[in-house]
């Protein structure tokens, strides 16, 4: 644990000391609680920053939903709404606007297990209703991995390598949105939450961008079992 903190305190040091930087810091908070074994209710935060020391608002997305398992612990439906406040630059400027998403989305989270490789593939469908009236459809697909180094499992005191790559594309013109590409470790603090740092590249249509990656992940349940 405490070679686990010395990295974090380390790489944010490193990122800190530039005076000049192109990368943001997102900070994720991720809560999946089971209602009971067929159904759960899934909320997340985010705040995002330009900048590594995040004085520097990029965005701030909110979103929750119900979901059902069609299998035991597995194969999840679920339906939910998200809220997005973005701050983006006027170009050629130092000024911000601000402005307000509304997204509707439907997705599917299936789970396999290959010795320790823990692999999850999510289908999402977003509609999101943008200022000025807009009105887009966007498919997400996820890819990510999880493989514990020291435990069987993503329990208590577990280091692990978390990764994933998640493509975004429209359903209209023009189709190719983005691409996310991560890498991090983690460490289980219980069997029910669990801490992740790492970096994430995005590759957008007009320009590439990094990301520093703090997540804190909670799946205590409404009941004890």
């Amino acid at each position: 644990m405490k070679q686990l903190l010395t990295t974090i305190l380390l790489l944010i040091g490193i990122n800190v000391t530039a005076q000049q930087s192109d990368v943001g810091n997102w900070m994720i908070y991720f809560g999946n609680k089971q209602i009971n074994k067929k159904w759960n209710w899934w909320h997340e935060a985010q705040y995002r920053s330009y900048n590594v020391l995040l004085n520097d608002e990029e965005q701030l997305l909110l979103r929750t939903g119900i979901g059902y398992n069609l299998s035991e612990n597995n194969n999840n439906l679920l339906l939910g709404y998200a809220f997005v406040q973005s701050t983006p630059y006027t170009a050629g400027s130092n000024n911000k606007n601000n402005t307000n998403e509304h997204r509707l989305y439907q997705q599917f989270i299936t789970r396999q297990q290959f010795g320790k490789v823990f692999l999850q593939h999510r289908y999402r469908l977003e509609e999101r209703f943008l200022p000025n009236n807009n009105f887009r459809f966007r498919f997400r697909y996820f890819l990510g991995l999880n493989i514990p180094f020291n435990k069987p499992t993503l329990e208590k005191n577990a280091v692990y390598l978390s990764a994933y790559n998640e493509i975004f594309l429209h359903l209209n013109s023009p189709v190719f949105d983005r691409d996310r590409i991560y890498g991090a470790i983690g460490f289980g603090l219980t069997n029910q939450m669990r801490i992740e740092t790492g970096l994430m590249y995005q590759v957008l249509e007009n320009g590439n961008r990094p990301q520093l990656q703090f997540a804190l992940f909670n799946t205590l349940p409404f009941k004890k079992k």
